[in-house]
């Protein structure tokens, strides 16, 4: 007799004590979060499950504000393309997420109060450390200005890197990040550049480019 027994780990019940979690995006098909953290959960023995939330922009207030009266909801993951707009529905904003405009993270306190922080950037970085790439005294290309892009320069400038060069389709909003940055790390180097990256030792693609088959680099390899 040939038994085939599963591999994959057992899928913990949803009960009437359940914890959600949720991660808010629009679309939700590229998100990658909810298996990786539902099996934490189940490793932990927590009984807590993560679900995707798929709001347009235009239901965000009103779904935020439902979320504070349901008793058994912790939190969410906040991403593309919701990262700036939730900061103004949120009670509390941490120093970093202030400091980038944008916040990928919210946890509900028991009165119902949100509080935003951002982890983007710190995540990054402890990313690269987890594979041995140390970024302090390099040279660095950044593509992109928005929420995730802004993070990562900001735990750039935090590591003491020694030049950041950024690189944007709006130079405008380019600029406006850099004259953010050496108002918060006056010795930082920061440049503007533009799709060569030439002579950096790390390129980044701080961009939505990549989330759907085909995209195209937003710079030249």
């Amino acid at each position: 007799m040939n038994v085939s027994i599963s591999q994959e780990p057992l899928r913990s019940e949803i009960t009437g004590k359940t914890r959600v979690l949720g991660i808010l995006a629009h679309p939700t098909e590229h998100v990658k979060a909810p298996p990786g953290i539902n099996r934490i959960a189940r490793e932990r023995g927590k009984d807590a499950v993560m679900v995707p939330l798929n709001v347009a922009p235009d239901d965000l207030s009103a779904v935020v504000n439902a979320l504070r009266s349901v008793r058994n909801f912790d939190g969410s993951i906040i991403t593309v393309p919701h990262k700036q707009a939730i900061l103004s529905l949120c009670d509390e904003v941490s120093a970093q997420a202030r400091a980038v405009s944008a916040a990928n993270v919210i946890r509900r306190e028991s009165d119902g109060r949100l509080v935003a922080a951002q982890l983007d950037g710190i995540g990054f970085v402890a990313g690269l450390r987890r594979q041995a790439i140390l970024v302090s005294g390099r040279s660095v290309h950044l593509t992109g200005a928005g929420g995730a892009a802004s993070a990562i320069a900001f735990a750039l400038g935090e590591e003491k890197i020694a030049t950041l060069t950024l690189n944007n389709r709006s130079q405008e909003k380019a600029r406006a990040l850099r004259d953010q940055l050496i108002e918060a790390y006056p010795t930082l180097d920061v440049r503007l550049g533009n799709r060569d990256p030439s002579g950096h030792d790390i390129v980044i693609n701080g961009t939505t480019l990549g989330m759907k088959p085909g995209d195209a680099l937003p710079v030249d390899v």
